[in-house]
């Protein structure tokens, strides 16, 4: 999810913004469609540039997936997939600049006319709304509507889930108790943000913090209009700014977006808004999902965790279909992470022994190789950030094999010399991670540790995995699961994992439950530096302290196999949503 950043050139990021830097020849554009695109336009393609240009509007553009978001509340959702299709129904201040490739992680205007105008001290951010920004009622987006929007994160009993980097950014000290607990006649309390008219937003923070707008970029800093503000069953049908409202949705079944006739072309520079239509399926098959797909059932995977083993192999085998594929980095590390909770993995050599134990070869193969599963990793900073340093190996992961001697050691030195017993946590929609937990399975019972595996409801996650307490009681040793960076620094990709002052209750991302002083500290004095070198080598001495708690055992530095039909349209991957295609570009034939 990233590429250099600096006050000169910024950079913007997704749930995860994907770290390597995919070339782009082509930028998105209008156009009709070119007499040399084929129909298939060939392997890898999307990744180097735009396929199928055009700017036809019409038909329906059909996703299907395995799980459903977290939440398609703008403020609760955490799904990188979430925040891509997120923009046909919300706006921001800024957004991503709808470019192929690395191009994608520029910052740009969405609902504000500029960037920031930023103050000497780097703690004053200041706005103007464009003209003719509406809500699907007709009614104009206000300044008050984004404030009021940012503050719903605040009501954490009520919204919770998604990132809260604008509340410690904004509110470090959690002085304010969010809209619904707001004592101020217009629910709009927050000090931090001022709205002296409605065009016009400002910004104070306590503290600089460079990332500051970069977090504006992510969807829990749309407007919610008040009145249309159904709290926690907002997810159900989100108030559209976008160009597609909500017309049914059904849980973990479908979805359909029709046209938001409100919505104005002019005031919206990002969004292509193509299709007349956009649907999704839900399906629990994962295999029949792959099979409907390489069909042309549908046009691509919304979720964009790319093919299953058996579609993978039939379609890299048949050159009609292998046109159709492309291989992007996703920037994500696939990991298991040991919650300190539950006994024994309290004790660090025990979380130790784990780590020796696994084979890391099997568990790349596990996730689908070098080509479909990606690199292995050896310590938990993606190797495009500022400080990583991919040749750090403190448990000598690159060899590709299990210690079994230094297992071994490690379960004597924790006091369990014959092994122990515990429950590997994976999600019962991802196939390739139940692979990856029998994989780990399998190896951890050569040193005498026996690891049953709970499968649990993808789409609960935020509830199941996400609960401290549930963790903790389920007996949950080992959780499976993945990251990307919430935007390209130490800070977006490492302190929802390791910073002790992100576990929450509900929601939470520091499943290891990691709270260590020092590490807590480093983040602190990053966020302080300029200097993009510097707060690079605070990130990377932070990296360092994390191994050393052996609480991760990184798997992959992950690369995917996606699909994208022939019928598709300004087609491209984009680094800003993890190497997706950019959802709000597409259009169909």
């Amino acid at each position: 999810m990233t590429s250099p950043r600096s006050k000169k050139f910024r950079t913007a990021a997704g749930t995860a913004v994907v770290l390597a830097a995919l070339l782009s020849t082509a930028a998105c554009g209008g156009g009709t469609e070119s007499k040399d695109d084929k129909a298939g336009a060939g392997f890898n393609a999307a990744t180097k540039g735009v396929i199928n240009k055009s700017d036809a509007k019409g038909g329906t553009l059909k996703f299907i997936g395995t799980q459903d978001a977290d939440s398609w509340d703008p403020q609760r959702g955490y799904y990188g997939f979430m925040w891509d299709f997120a923009r046909y129904y919300t706006r921001q201040l800024v957004s991503y600049t709808p470019e192929p490739g690395s191009k994608s992680t520029s910052l740009t205007p969405d609902l504000a006319t500029g960037l920031a105008e930023v103050s000497d001290d780097g703690k004053t951010y200041k706005y103007t709304l464009r003209d003719g920004i509406t809500w699907e009622d007709g009614s104009p987006v206000t300044s008050q509507d984004i404030k009021y929007g940012i503050e719903r994160a605040w009501a954490q009993d009520v919204i919770s889930g998604g990132p809260v980097y604008l509340m410690n950014v904004l509110d470090p000290k959690g002085e304010y108790k969010g809209p619904y607990k707001d004592k101020s006649k217009d629910k709009l309390g927050l000090k931090a943000i001022e709205t002296p008219d409605e065009k016009t937003i400002v910004f104070k923070l306590p503290e600089p913090n460079g990332d500051f707008e970069q977090m504006l970029a992510m969807p829990a800093a749309s407007p919610v209009k008040q009145d249309k503000d159904t709290k926690s069953k907002y997810g159900l049908k989100p108030f559209s700014n976008g160009p597609y409202k909500f017309d049914s949705y059904t849980p973990n079944k479908s979805m359909v977006l029709v046209r938001n006739p409100e919505w104005k072309k002019d005031s919206d520079p990002i969004r292509a808004a193509l299709p007349d239509r956009i649907t999704v399926t839900f399906t629990t098959n994962a295999d029949d999902m792959d099979n409907r797909l390489l069909k042309g059932d549908y046009d691509l995977d919304i979720n964009a965790t790319g093919l299953g083993q058996a579609a993978r192999a039939k379609a890299l085998q048949n050159e009609d279909y292998k046109a159709n594929l492309d291989n992007p980095q996703t920037g994500f590390i696939r990991y298991a992470v040991f919650p300190q909770t539950v006994k024994p993995l309290d004790n660090i050599e025990c979380r130790k022994a784990i780590i020796y134990a696994a084979d890391p070869k099997s568990l790349q193969n596990a996730r689908g190789g070098p080509q479909a599963g990606g690199d292995i990793a050896a310590n938990m900073l993606p190797p495009a950030i500022k400080g990583a340093d991919p040749k750090y190996d403190p448990y000598n992961l690159l060899d590709g094999k299990p210690d079994v001697a230094k297992a071994k050691e490690a379960l004597k030195a924790c006091g369990k010399p014959d092994g122990f017993s515990t429950t590997i946590a994976v999600r019962n929609n991802k196939p390739i991670e139940i692979a990856t937990a029998e994989s780990m399975q399998n190896a951890l019972g050569k040193v005498g540790i026996k690891a049953q595996i709970d499968q649990f409801d993808g789409a609960q996650t935020a509830s199941v995995i996400g609960s401290p307490k549930v963790v903790k009681d389920k007996g949950y040793g080992i959780i499976i699961m993945g990251w990307g960076a919430d935007f390209p620094t130490g800070q977006g990709f490492s302190q929802p994992l390791v910073d002790g002052r992100f576990i929450l209750e509900s929601g939470n991302n520091n499943f290891s439950e990691l709270d260590d002083k020092e590490i807590n500290g480093l983040f602190d004095k990053a966020l302080k530096e300029t200097d993009p070198e510097a707060a690079g080598a605070i990130y990377g001495e932070m990296n360092k302290k994390v191994s050393e708690a052996a609480v991760y055992l990184p798997f992959t530095h992950e690369k995917n196999i996606i699909w994208r039909s022939s019928r598709l349209t300004n087609v491209y991957t984009a680094d800003s949503y993890n190497g997706r295609y950019d959802y709000a570009s597409l259009g169909v034939k």
